[in-house]
């Protein structure tokens, strides 16, 4: 992935906050809101995208935006880097291709096992029965 290229596609906007920081939060704009079109980003493969739209079909708007904000800190400089490194890490993790899972056979070993120890638990039960005259 080409994380320069991708970071200059990002678009930023600072957004007054809510929450803690008394007469701040009415100054000064701490929450950050990252915006990514993926439509018009130039960084992935058409197939990229596509892998990308079904992992993230429920987080993307209807103009195929991701939008990801932060107002964890009273910084917007530390609500940035948050940001940044969330989006980073969800593309990230999007295109990851799971691994197949090959289905492996139980060993006999085992199988053996457990028919042993239905047949000691059988034994256990005929010996707890009344003799037969």
């Amino acid at each position: 992935m080409k994380t320069n290229q991708l970071l200059t596609e990002l678009h930023f906007k600072a957004v007054r906050s809510s929450g803690a920081g008394g007469q701040n939060v009415n100054k000064v704009s701490s929450k950050v809101v990252l915006t990514f079109n993926l439509n018009a980003s130039q960084t992935f493969s058409p197939e990229e995208k596509e892998w990308l739209f079904q992992k993230l079909h429920h987080k993307l708007s209807a103009e195929s935006l991701l939008i990801i904000n932060c107002d964890e800190n009273r910084s917007q400089l530390k609500n940035k880097t948050i940001v940044t490194k969330r989006f980073l890490e969800m593309i990230d993790q999007a295109l990851k291709v799971p691994k197949i899972r090959k289905p492996t056979r139980i060993p006999r070993s085992i199988i053996e096992k457990r028919i042993k120890a239905k047949r000691n638990l059988s034994a256990t039960k005929q010996n707890r029965r009344k003799p037969q005259v």
